[in-house]
């Protein structure tokens, strides 16, 4: 099975940690939080990987070939000139999406125990473009959904902006998104090259396929993005 892993990121809100080293190398319960996620692909099966990378590339690059791929295929996707957002890298590294089976994508500074064999089954059941991994959580920003999971916008609880795929859509089922999600073959042919996030895209791409939302229920979820939050999910899960 494949996988992305979203690790270009300069990491910015970890302040000083990322100063010498990229996000994904930065520790987390004894080791960087990179080789943390490559190690939970590799239990649930996935055993095709791309990484994208941009901060203090080469020292994500070496650190794999150190530890031999950690016995997975692993691939990079080096936005040398310039970062992508999410979903410019998506488009760059098209070439890792195209064949015959769903592709995961995963942000390297989330955590979760989710079942992504079960997400996998939601996938094709449904026979969506993409699955969005939701959560009931805090966040400023939500996902909006019809009863159905079906993508209808986007908002900002902060500024009081909303984006909509059509028209408003009353009673939305509002979910904050988890950093994980899953697509079909195709997705990443349907994008163009550029910089820009990929809620932008998910919005577009909702007013003529389906997009939906999948509730993770599995009871442990964090942000690795800041050392706060890093201490915060040390603390829940190994003490």
């Amino acid at each position: 099975m494949k996988a992305m892993i979203l690790a270009a990121g300069l990491g910015t809100r970890l302040g000083s940690l990322t100063k010498d080293r990229p996000k994904a190398l930065v520790p987390f319960g004894g080791k960087p939080m990179l080789e943390g996620l490559i190690l939970r692909l590799k239990e649930q099966g996935f055993d095709n990987l791309l990484i994208n990378v941009h901060h203090h590339a080469e020292q994500i690059m070496q650190f794999v070939e150190e530890h031999q791929g950690f016995g997975v295929n692993i691939r990079f996707s080096h936005e040398k000139e310039a970062l992508l957002d999410t979903g410019g890298a998506i488009a760059f590294a098209k070439d890792f999406f195209r064949g015959n089976e769903p592709v995961l994508v995963h942000n390297v500074d989330v955590y979760s125990d989710t079942d992504f064999k079960q997400l996998l089954s939601f996938h094709n059941q449904k026979q969506s473009l993409a699955t969005l991994v939701v959560r009931k959580r805090e966040s400023s920003r939500k996902l909006l959904f019809d009863q159905e999971m079906k993508l209808k916008g986007w908002e900002n609880l902060k500024t009081g902006e909303k984006k909509w795929v059509a028209n408003p859509y009353n009673n939305a089922v509002s979910m904050a998104y988890s950093g994980i999600y899953i697509v079909s073959p195709g997705f990443a042919e349907m994008l163009f090259p550029g910089k820009y996030s990929i809620i932008d895209v998910w919005l577009e791409m909702a007013f003529g396929s389906l997009i939906c939302g999948w509730i993770d229920n599995y009871s442990r979820w964090y942000d690795l993005g800041s050392s706060d939050r890093i201490e915060n999910a040390e603390k829940g899960l190994f003490h």
